[in-house]
């Protein structure tokens, strides 16, 4: 990697450059206007059994500005940074606002819904890695996956990659802030074989701070285990079945509830939990808390992508859906406050009601424990859910056989209703930070 940037300093000129921006919105005929500038960079490195695949060094920038002629809106992007780009995509976006239709709802959030106290959260950790020792990461992590298990005879690849970068957020109405933040990841995927029965599976380790990631043998030897425990995989016969979604799947589950209660599913009426705002949608042991200022959080953040604070929160308390996750446009659409939520959720964490994963095998005693799920087949309008599902057959709440090409099917609404128990084997690797999900019942196709 290059040598680092002041990043403070380049956040400085940034904050000077979109100020500049507003007056020439401004003066070229806008009521009111918001930009945000992102730069980043960094180094990804990759090897192949053992070998150096790949090097790349990033370093980019963009930025995307919104105008407002009155209640009409036009929006423009340009990755070149330069005054004189910078001042035609302020003309562009004049020029597409004339043309588009006045919308009521447009606009920049009010002041007070703006983050007054930007929090210092913790978020930047820039680490100086040559490519020599990225590559010694990758090999390590693929060497320790061979060695871990004979069985382990070939590789997909392990990736190193380390970022740092920054957004600024401002609009014509005075606020101006970014915040800068670090990500840090090694990745590796290997293939177990037994005569024609292959398996592929991977781990990987991320984190703020490079040097909180886990070790390469840490991650080679999660990758050889998890391949390896698929050989013999068989098809199951078709039943309905109680149904565990392990601890690194389950956040796809509350996933699809953030894609829900979103502001812009909910005012084009396209969401299964339409007027649910105050009703009981989960058992009430279920409890969601958002926590946006975890220090060092990968979904941390002092404010959303409009600049309005973010806040703790309770998204599910006692079973019951307490708020939508709304931005300024869609608060309006609905009548409604934004949530702080443009650009996505902030730590959601899961309330667990088990120790861990062995106690909710034991809940479950016979059933399916999903380690995978493969295919998109879900409808977030009725909620309808069906899934291509990989994992391990248990009876007497003991693992007994890996299961491979099935489909695990349910309705959202009712999976939800039907959660029995969340174990404490916590997957704090995202946005979504919960432990594994048993459900009472789903439908399994198999052979």
């Amino acid at each position: 990697m290059s040598q680092q940037y002041d990043v403070s300093e380049d956040i400085s000129q940034v904050k000077d450059a979109i100020a500049d921006l507003m007056k020439m919105a401004k003066t070229y005929g806008a009521t009111s206007a918001e930009a945000v500038i992102s730069k980043s960079k960094g180094i990804t490195v990759s090897s192949r059994c053992q070998e150096l695949e790949n090097i790349e060094f990033n370093q980019e920038g963009a930025l995307g500005i919104t105008v407002y002629v009155g209640q009409h809106k036009g929006s423009a992007s340009t990755a070149d940074l330069t005054h004189d780009a910078l001042k035609q995509a302020v003309k562009a976006a004049i020029d597409i606002a004339k043309y588009t239709s006045e919308d009521e709802c447009s606009g920049l959030v009010d002041n007070d819904e703006l983050a007054t106290n930007i929090l210092d959260l913790d978020l930047y950790h820039p680490h100086q890695i040559s490519p020599e020792e990225a590559i010694k990461y990758c090999i390590e992590a693929e060497k320790t996956a061979f060695e871990t298990d004979a069985r382990i005879t070939n590789s997909d690849g392990a990736s190193l990659s380390s970022y740092e970068g920054f957004k600024v957020y401002g609009s014509s109405e005075g606020f101006i802030e970014g915040y800068a933040s670090t990500r840090h990841n090694l990745s590796c995927s290997v293939i177990a074989q037994v005569d024609e029965d292959m398996q592929r599976d991977y781990a990987y380790t991320v984190e703020r701070e490079f040097n909180l990631l886990k070790s390469p043998i840490w991650v080679g030897e999660k990758a050889a285990q998890a391949a390896v425990s698929m050989l013999g995989a068989r098809k199951i016969n078709t039943c309905q079945s109680p149904v565990i979604f392990h601890a690194e799947i389950a956040s796809s589950l509350f996933g699809h509830l953030v894609s829900a209660v979103s502001g812009g599913s909910l005012y084009r009426n396209s969401s299964f939990l339409m007027d649910s705002l105050g009703t009981s949608i989960f058992p009430d042991f279920v409890n969601i808390s958002e926590r946006p200022h975890i220090m060092k959080g990968l979904a941390s953040s002092p404010f959303d992508s409009e600049g309005v604070k973010t806040l703790d929160r309770e998204i599910i308390d006692a079973g019951v859906l307490t708020t939508y996750l709304l931005t300024g446009y869609s608060g309006r659409k609905l009548g409604m406050k934004s949530t702080g939520h443009a650009g996505g959720i902030h730590n959601w964490l899961v309330k667990h009601t088990e120790a861990d994963l062995d106690a909710l095998l034991k809940q479950m005693g016979t059933g399916l424990l999903v380690t995978e799920l493969m295919g998109q087949g879900v409808n977030t309008v009725t909620g309808d859910y069906s899934r291509g599902a990989a994992g391990f057959w248990v009876e007497n709440g003991e693992i007994q056989f890996p299961v491979s090409e099935v489909t695990i099917a349910g309705n959202l609404a009712e999976m939800f209703k039907q959660i029995v128990a969340i174990g404490g084997d916590v997957e704090r690797r995202g946005a979504v930070q919960t432990g594994s999900v048993l459900i009472e019942n789903m439908q399994i196709a198999g052979s």
